[in-house]
């Protein structure tokens, strides 16, 4: 493994592939990156913690080092690269945030150092962590709702056409997907709206060869893992619903719908869909929903904002048979879940699923015919939420309630502490 750099008079490119803590510390890469500032990251808690997100905000940043250049930087940690990228997040062209993880000592502080260049561009290769890809077919055509012909094509933006729908054949499984070295994620992005699960049996990157070689092949078991989660007509997990007339009412009807991949990153990605003219009950809404996922964990995170003022927005989790329903305790205060575990994966062996929101933004848990329903409140228009899925097959995976319990605790305790960044 090497570090490759290119320098120019105007301009810094470099690309840093596999780079030890010893290149990282030598003379050499300073020179690339000659200006620096320091902060600390710390675990507030007295438990170990691995692949801790540590976000940087950028204007934060700014203000402590205005010249600051989110294109060129590198964190170090003990003289040890941290893989890390910046994002930019609202689509302005400048970087919002910077993303790293890190395993912690109990109580640890780690001493970062942010060296960076004043102008140019650090182009750096970490191993790939996460990813979110989006892919439907071009050269093709629809006959009667159905696509005929063609390739498929990654692509960074879509408007989904009005010809589209469930098994149309367009959209490469159905719809955008995500996932970590944990687990993937998909959502069909038609009128179903609703969050499946692809479970893996490694940590490699896989969604590039899922559906590929056939639109059902992954309902059965590949070397990579499976299709888990059987949807129907219910949640799935996590999926985005509003609570009315007694059930779950997933985003059906819509006057027009755009996704973008926001972020495919080593580290950190990101899809975000627009739903416009939602249409529920007597309303119509605007919805913008922002599902990303980190390095090293299961969570999906979920940020909804949606006008219109709605009394409620509602997810959950199918229900299924065999499962036994776990809850945080009842004087659980911040984050806290509502989940399931048992025999309920299409493998037929085990499967955990959990909804974590804040306590102070439930209104009710409940039930429909097809699934748990945790019912929220939106406030000013916004609601955030994770959920995720843990299958036994996964390497080193979770294989009893018991360990599935600790699980989900362990992972509220550190929704509730999050790593304290100190400039």
């Amino acid at each position: 493994m090497k570090c490759v750099t290119k320098l120019g008079a105007a301009a810094i490119v470099a690309v840093l592939v596999g780079c030890s803590a010893k290149d990282e510390g030598s003379e050499s890469l300073k020179k690339i990156y000659p200006e620096s500032l320091a902060l600390s990251a710390k675990n507030v808690e007295a438990w170990a913690r691995r692949d801790a997100a540590i976000v940087l905000d950028v204007a934060r940043l700014k203000t402590i080092a205005p010249e600051f250049n989110a294109n060129a930087y590198v964190i170090l940690a003990n003289s040890k690269d941290l893989a890390s990228q910046a994002d930019d997040l609202d689509g302005d062209g400048s970087a919002d945030q910077i993303i790293s993880v890190a395993d912690f000592a109990p109580n640890e502080v780690k001493k970062l150092t942010v060296h960076y260049a004043k102008s140019g561009k650090l182009m750096r290769e970490y191993p790939k962590r996460t990813q979110a890809e989006l892919s439907h077919k071009v050269g093709g055509r629809f006959v009667d709702r159905k696509y005929e012909g063609g390739t498929f094509e990654n692509v960074r933006f879509l408007r989904v056409p009005p010809e589209h729908t469930d098994h149309s054949g367009y959209i490469r499984y159905e719809g955008p997907g995500w996932e970590s070295d944990k687990i993937g994620y998909r959502f069909y992005l038609d009128w179903r709206n609703a969050t499946d699960i692809f479970g893996k049996k490694t940590p490699n990157m896989v969604l590039q060869n899922v559906g590929q070689d056939g639109f059902d092949s992954y309902h059965a078991m590949l070397d990579w893992g499976m299709d888990v989660l059987k949807v129907g007509d219910a949640l799935g997990i996590g999926t985005l619903a509003m609570w009315q007339e007694g059930k779950a009412n997933r985003v059906a009807q819509t006057d027009s719908v755009t996704c973008a991949i926001v972020s495919n990153g080593a580290v950190y990605s990101q899809i975000q869909t627009k739903y416009y003219g939602w249409k529920i009950g007597p309303g119509s809404y605007d919805v913008v929903s922002n599902l990303s996922i980190t390095a090293g964990s299961r969570l999906t995170k979920h940020v909804v904002e949606i006008s219109g003022n709605p009394q409620n927005l509602c997810t959950g989790i199918v229900k299924l048979d065999s499962t036994k329903l776990l809850a945080s305790p009842a004087a659980s205060e911040g984050w806290v879940y509502w989940a399931t575990y048992g025999k309920q994966s299409l493998a037929n062996d085990k499967l955990g699923m959990a909804v974590l929101y804040q306590k102070n933004d439930l209104s009710e848990v409940t039930e429909d015919q097809f699934s748990h329903v945790v019912v929220l409140k939106p406030k000013n228009g916004r609601l955030t939420y994770y959920f995720l899925g843990a299958w036994e097959q996964e390497p080193n995976g979770i294989r009893t309630a018991e360990e599935f319990e600790a699980y989900l605790n362990q992972t509220v305790r550190e929704l509730n502490s999050p790593i304290a960044i100190d400039f």
